[in-house]
C-alpha cells in the first residue's frame, strides 16, 4: 500500500519531513501493484522490490516524454511529482467510483497500469488546447506529447486491492508554472495515492521467502537484512518489514499503532535502535563505494581489493583496508617493497618454497635489495600485509577474541600538560588506576574513560593476553598461511617474523580500534535511549486538569515570583513575593488573600534557589491553617528549562508584555496542569534528565528526543480545534509548516467537523494525512455547540452539513477563484464520532462492519454499554475468529475494541507518576512512626 504522487506544499522544501529522498530517485513513478502480488505481501506501506519487478512505470526524462519502459533493477522510491495543466480524460468507471473525484479535478497524464489476466486498453487522447500549451511549453511536435486514457475495470472487488494509477507529468518545465496549491481538492479518501482503505492490513503478516531481498541503493556483498538482523538480534522478516516501512517515509507513531503486526509487536525504542544501525549500516555502504570510486579513479583498483571493500561492514573495517590507498601518505612498508619486486618472493614462499631464492633478488646499487636482510624484511612486509587483509584470519581473531579475557584499562597520563585544571583530574579520581573486563564494563564508565582521554587526563589502552597471540600464530602456521610444500628453517623463520610483525604493528591496533569504537558507539547510544526514556517518564506524567494553581519561581534577592493559572492555562493573577528577606510576614497576608480571591488551593514550587525554603515557609503556613477555609496543597516540580522558555520568541508570542521572570512562573505552574503541553515547547536538551549528553552525537541525540517527543504527543493525541501550534507540530508526519497551516486554517474557516477536513490543508497530502490522522482528536461535544450556533448563519457562509453515510461525504460543485473557472470536487462533511477515538480512517470501514455484528451504534461511543456488548461479543466468538470474518488482524481489530470503548474523556497518562501534593514533611524530624 504505498503512496504515489504527493501534492506540492509549502512543507514540501526540502526541510520537510517527506523530501529525504535520494535525488535519483526524485522523479521515478511507481504504478499498481498486481492483485496476486499485493495479498501475498501484506498491506503494508513501502515500496518493496518485488513489486518494483512486476510495475510498469511512465518516466519523464530530459522534458522528452517517453513511452512506458520496465522499471530499472534499483530500488525507486516514489517521490511527490507536481501536477500539470488539466486535460480532458474519460474514464469508463464500474468499480465504485475509486475515487475518480480526483481525476476530474485535475486531470493529467496517467501512468499505464499493470493488472494481470486483466486487458487494459490504453488510447491516446488529444485536445487542440492542451497541444498548442505543450507546444509552447517544450518545443516539442506534438507527436511526443502523449496522454494516456484508462479504463477501469468492472470488478467491485478489485476497489479494495488495486489502486487507481499514480499520475506522472509529462515534462518538467510545465511542472514549475503549474505548482498552484490551491489548484488541489481531496475529497474522499486518497484511494488514489494510497492503499490504506478498505482492508488495511492485509494476510499474511510474513513476507514471502524471498521478500527478505531488499535492493538498496548501493550494494554491497553482504546483505543489509541479515547484518541489521544479526546487530539488533530481530527476526529476519521483521527487519525487511522495518526497512520497507521506513523506505516509504512512515513514522515511528504510526508504525507502533497501526502497523503492529509487521513489526511483531516491537517498541519504540528498539524501532529506533533498527532505524539508527539501518542508517549506520546505510552510511557504511556510502562510504565504501566513494571509495572505491576515488582508487578507481587513481588507478589502484584490483580486484581483490575492491572485495575486500565491498566486505566491509564497519567504519573501522572500511578505513583498515583503504588507508595504505590514501593520497599524500609515503606508502605502507608492504607498498614501498612491492614497489621493489618482491611481490613475487612472498607469493613463491607460501605457494612453492622449495624454488625460492632470495640471493637472485640482491641489487648491490638498489637500496631496500642490496643485502639479503634487507630482502627478508621486504619478504616479511609484504606477508604481514596479506595476513592482516586476509578475511578469514581477521575472523578467526575475532572470534579468538570474544572467548578469552580482554581487558581496558585507564591510568593518569605522565606529562599532564599545564592547561589541566586540578580540578579536573580529581574528577577523574576513579579512573586513574583502572582495570575491567570489556564484557563487565558499564556504558557510564566508557564514557568516563573517553572524557578523561579527551582531556589529556588519562591515558587509555585495550590489554589481549600473550596467550591470544600464540594461539593465533600457531593456527595461521598450521592451517591459513602454511606453505604448499617444504620450506626451508630460514624461510620459516621469515613467516614466523611476518606473523609476529602482523599481529603487532596491523591486527592489535585494529581490534583495539574495533574495540573502542563498539564500546563508546554501544555507550552512546545507551546514554541516547537512556534519556529518551527519562524524557518520556517526564512528558507522560499524569496532568492535573480542572484545578487553578499557583506557579512559584522561588529566589532570594529578587523575590519568589508568582502566577496564578485558571484550570485552562489563561493567566489571572502575577505578582512578586519577597519571602526570604525579613517581610515573610508581612507577604504571607498578600498570599492568602491571593489564594481565597481566586479560590486556589495547589501552589507548585519550582526546584530551584531558595526551594526548599520557600517549601518550609509554605509547609509552615499550611500546619498553622493559616489559609483556612482552603485547604492547601504544594508540590515541587523540576524547573529545568523553564528560564531558557522564558525569554525565548515561542514565549514572547505567547505572553506579549509579560516580563519575563513572571513567564518562568507562569511555566511551571503549566508543567503541572499539563506537563506534556508545556514541556514540548523546551527544546528536550534543556530538560536535563541525560547522562554525558554533551559528550555523545548531537544529530543521534536530536533525532532521539524528537522521536520520544513525536512519540509521547501522539500517543496522547492533540484536539485538533484547541491546540497549540507547538504541540500540533510533534504529531507523526506533520512538522512547523503544516501545523502553521492547520493553525491558519482553523482561524479563516473555523474549528475542523471531521478528519477528513484536514486534506484540505495546504501541504497536506494523503501521506501526510495517513501519517497524522489517527492521532488528531475532534471532540464531539465542541463540534456539536459550533454546528447548532452556526445553523442560524446564511448557509452561503458556511458549509452545510450533509447527512450521509457514516465518514459523512457528499459532492458540490463550487468554483476555485477568478482564473480557474472549472468544476472542482468539494467534499461536505458531517461529524463522525470515530474521529473522537484512536481509530485510524483506514479502518472506520472495518469499525462500522464490526458495530454492526453486535448492533452497536456510533452515539454509544465510550459509553458503559458499549463496553459491555463489545464483552459480551468478544466472550461469545472470540478476537481471532471475529478478525478473520472481517478480514482484518487481530491487532487493527484491538485498536478498533480500543477505540470504542474508552471513554470520551481517556487519556493514558493518568496510569504514569503523578505529581507528590504535600502539606508538611520538609525534614526528618517531621517523620513519626
Amino acid at each position: 500500500m504505498r503512496s504515489h504522487t504527493q501534492h506540492p506544499g509549502p512543507s514540501d522544501s526540502p526541510g520537510g519531513k517527506m523530501s529525504s529522498l535520494p535525488r535519483r530517485a526524485k522523479v521515478k513513478v511507481q504504478a499498481v501493484v498486481s492483485k496476486d502480488e499485493f495479498s501475498s505481501l501484506s498491506e503494508l506501506s513501502s515500496a518493496s522490490e518485488e513489486d518494483d519487478k512486476e510495475d510498469s512505470a511512465w518516466e519523464p526524462q530530459k522534458k522528452v516524454p517517453r513511452s512506458r519502459k520496465q522499471p530499472v533493477a534499483k530500488e525507486s522510491k516514489p517521490k511527490r511529482v507536481p501536477r500539470v495543466k488539466k486535460t480532458t480524460l474519460q474514464i469508463n468507471d464500474g468499480s465504485e467510483g475509486v475515487a475518480v473525484k480526483e481525476e476530474l479535478n485535475n486531470s493529467v497524464a496517467i501512468a499505464d497500469v499493470d493488472l494481470e489476466d486483466k486487458k487494459i486498453k490504453v488510447d491516446t487522447v488529444k485536445t487542440l488546447k492542451t497541444a498548442k500549451a505543450k507546444r509552447k511549453n517544450s518545443g516539442q511536435s506534438p507527436a511526443g506529447q502523449r496522454i494516456k486514457k484508462l479504463k477501469v475495470d468492472e470488478e467491485s472487488n478489485r476497489a479494495s486491492t488495486a489502486e487507481t494509477p499514480s499520475t506522472s507529468t509529462l515534462w518538467e518545465g510545465v511542472c514549475k508554472k503549474e505548482e498552484s496549491e490551491d489548484d488541489f481538492t481531496f475529497g474522499q479518501s486518497p484511494l488514489k495515492k494510497m492503499k490504506t482503505e478498505t482492508c488495511p492490513q492485509g494476510q499474511p503478516v510474513r513476507f514471502p521467502a524471498n521478500a527478505n531481498n531488499i535492493k538498496e541503493e548501493v550494494e554491497m556483498n553482504w546483505d543489509i537484512v541479515q547484518v541489521l538482523s544479526e546487530r539488533t538480534n530481530i527476526e529476519l522478516w521483521v527487519c525487511a518489514n522495518i526497512i520497507r516501512l521506513f523506505n516509504d517515509d512512515n513514522t515511528i507513531p504510526f508504525i507502533i499503532r497501526y502497523r503492529k503486526e509487521l513489526i511483531n509487536n516491537l517498541d519504540a525504542d528498539s524501532l529506533r535502535e533498527v532505524r539508527q544501525t539501518l542508517e549506520e549500516l546505510r552510511a557504511v555502504a556510502k562510504k565504501v563505494h566513494s571509495t572505491i570510486q576515488k582508487i578507481k579513479k587513481e588507478g589502484k583498483m584490483s580486484e581483490c581489493l575492491l572485495k575486500a571493500l565491498l566486505n566491509c561492514k564497519t567504519f573501522e573495517e572500511l578505513e583498515h583496508v583503504s588507508a595504505p590507498y590514501k593520497t599524500g601518505s609515503k606508502g605502507t612498508k608492504a607498498q614501498r617493497a612491492k614497489q621493489l619486486g618482491l611481490e613475487g618472493a612472498a607469493k613463491t614462499l607460501l605457494e612453492n618454497p622449495g624454488e625460492l631464492s632470495l640471493l637472485s633478488y640482491i641489487r648491490p646499487n638498489v637500496k631496500g635489495l642490496s643485502a639479503l636482510q634487507d630482502i627478508e624484511t621486504g619478504v616479511q612486509h609484504i606477508l604481514a600485509d596479506m595476513i592482516a587483509k586476509d578475511k578469514d584470519t581477521l575472523d578467526f581473531i575475532r572470534k579468538l577474541c570474544q572467548n578469552r579475557y580482554i581487558c581496558i584499562q585507564s591510568s593518569l597520563a605522565k606529562v599532564s600538560s599545564k592547561k589541566v585544571n586540578e580540578k579536573d583530574v580529581d574528577k577523574f579520581l576513579l579512573y586513574q588506576n583502572f582495570s575491567c573486563n570489556i564484557r563487565n564494563i558499564q556504558h557510564h564508565q566508557i564514557l568516563a574513560i573517553n572524557r578523561g582521554e579527551n582531556l589529556k587526563i588519562l591515558t587509555v589502552k585495550v590489554n589481549i593476553s600473550d596467550g591470544v597471540k600464540n594461539e593465533f600464530c600457531r593456527w595461521c602456521i598450521q592451517n591459513r598461511w602454511r606453505p604448499r610444500g617444504f620450506a626451508r628453517p630460514e624461510l620459516m623463520k621469515i613467516l614466523h617474523n611476518s606473523l609476529d610483525d602482523s599481529f603487532k604493528r596491523l591486527i592489535y591496533p585494529l581490534l583495539c580500534r574495533e574495540f573502542r569504537a563498539k564500546l563508546t558507539s554501544d555507550a552512546e547510544k545507551e546514554s541516547v535511549l537512556m534519556f529518551g526514556r527519562n524524557l518520556r517518564q517526564l512528558l507522560l506524567t499524569s496532568p492535573v486538569p480542572g484545578r487553578t494553581l499557583m506557579g512559584v519561581d522561588p529566589g532570594y534577592k529578587h523575590g519568589c515570583k508568582l502566577a496564578i493559572i485558571s484550570p485552562t492555562s489563561q493567566i489571572l493573577h502575577t505578582d512578586v513575593v519577597y519571602l526570604h528577606c525579613g517581610q515573610g510576614f508581612r507577604e504571607a497576608e498578600k498570599i492568602k488573600r491571593l489564594l481565597l480571591n481566586f479560590n486556589c488551593s495547589t501552589v507548585v514550587i519550582g526546584n530551584g534557589t531558595a526551594c526548599r525554603e520557600t517549601e518550609a515557609y509554605f509547609a509552615d503556613l499550611i500546619m498553622k491553617n493559616y489559609f483556612a477555609p482552603l485547604d492547601v496543597v504544594y508540590c515541587i516540580v523540576s524547573e529545568a528549562g523553564a528560564s531558557i522558555y522564558s525569554v525565548s520568541p515561542e514565549a514572547n508570542k505567547e505572553m506579549p508584555g509579560l516580563d519575563p521572570n513572571l513567564r518562568s512562573a507562569v511555566s511551571i505552574a503549566r508543567r503541572v496542569q499539563d506537563p506534556l503541553a508545556e514541556l514540548v515547547k523546551i527544546e528536550p536538551k534543556h530538560i536535563g534528565v541525560g547522562m554525558y549528553q554533551h559528550d555523545v552525537s548531537q544529530t543521534l541525540l536530536k533525532a532521539t528526543l524528537d522521536s520520544v517527543v513525536e512519540e509521547c504527543v501522539s500517543f496522547v493525541g492533540v484536539d485538533i480545534n484547541i491546540c497549540s501550534e507547538v504541540l500540533l507540530r510533534h504529531i507523526a508526519g506533520l512538522n512547523a509548516n503544516r501545523a502553521k497551516n492547520i493553525i491558519e486554517w482553523r482561524e479563516k474557516n473555523g474549528p475542523f467537523i471531521n478528519r477528513e477536513q484536514l486534506k484540505k490543508v495546504k501541504g497536506l497530502g494523503p501521506k501526510s494525512f495517513q501519517q497524522c490522522a489517527g492521532f488528531i482528536r475532534i471532540n464531539q461535544d465542541y463540534i456539536r455547540t459550533f454546528c447548532s450556533g452556526q445553523q442560524t448563519e446564511s448557509a452561503s457562509q458556511v458549509q452545510e452539513v450533509a447527512v450521509t453515510s457514516s465518514a459523512g461525504v457528499e459532492v458540490t460543485n463550487e468554483k476555485q477563484g477568478k482564473k480557474k473557472n472549472k468544476t472542482a470536487v468539494n467534499v461536505v462533511l458531517k461529524p463522525n464520532p470515530l474521529d473522537q477515538t484512536c481509530i485510524h480512517p483506514e479502518s472506520y470501514d472495518i469499525a462500522m462492519r464490526f458495530l454492526s455484528f453486535f448492533r452497536g451504534t456510533l452515539c454509544e461511543i465510550g459509553k458503559p454499554e458499549m463496553e459491555q456488548k463489545i464483552n459480551s461479543f468478544l466472550e461469545k466468538d472470540g478476537i481471532e475468529k471475529i478478525a478473520e470474518s472481517l478480514q482484518t488482524t487481530v491487532h487493527t481489530l484491538q485498536v478498533i475494541i480500543d477505540g470504542l470503548s474508552q471513554p470520551e474523556s481517556f487519556d493514558f497518562r493518568t496510569d504514569f507518576d503523578k505529581p507528590d501534593f504535600k502539606r508538611s514533611i520538609v525534614c526528618l524530624e517531621d517523620l513519626q512512626e
